[in-house]
């Protein structure tokens, strides 16, 4: 009698995985489970759906962190708003080539901006600028040897505080 109600238990058990697999694959778009068939397969396309996921999270917060700092807008207090006008902005990220640094600024000279840049090792590759609502917005691509180097950090702290 116990052998028969263990069985009809491991049963259940297997029809309700089979079950949740099922849903799981529903979830995830073909091109991550294509011709794959064992269940071992179906989770690892799910777990890499997920990373993929996450990275574009990760970009899409990204893309959107630069509008709002392009646009002057922020979503603090009055103090900080205040010193959110009269503050330089700089956002610095990994490209191909080395690293993008966007900077929204209202008086820093530009001249001044490509002497901090070549005081910490980096070549400027190419620029963009721009004006909007008072303010300069430059993209720069600059060349890094060995990014280990680099103190990002404090370059970004030396551009934000620059007059």
């Amino acid at each position: 009698m116990e052998k028969l109600v263990h069985k009809e238990i491991e049963k259940r058990r297997r029809q309700e995985m089979a079950s949740l697999y099922a849903s799981l694959r529903s979830l995830l778009p073909l091109e991550f489970i294509q011709g794959k068939r064992s269940t071992s397969d179906q989770v690892n396309g799910a777990v890499n759906y997920i990373d993929y996921l996450q990275r574009n999270i990760k970009d899409i917060n990204s893309k959107r962190d630069d509008l709002v700092l392009l646009s002057g807008r922020s979503f603090r207090s009055s103090n900080e708003q205040e010193w959110n006008e009269i503050s330089n902005h700089v956002v610095i990220r990994p490209c191909l080539v080395g690293i993008e640094i966007v900077l929204s600024v209202l008086q820093t000279p530009f001249s001044s901006i490509l002497q901090v840049l070549r005081e910490h090792g980096l070549y400027v590759l190419g620029c963009i600028s721009s004006g909007v609502n008072d303010r300069l917005i430059h993209t720069l691509q600059a060349e890094v040897n060995d990014l280990a180097l680099i103190d990002l950090a404090d370059l970004k702290d030396t551009l934000t505080l620059m007059k």
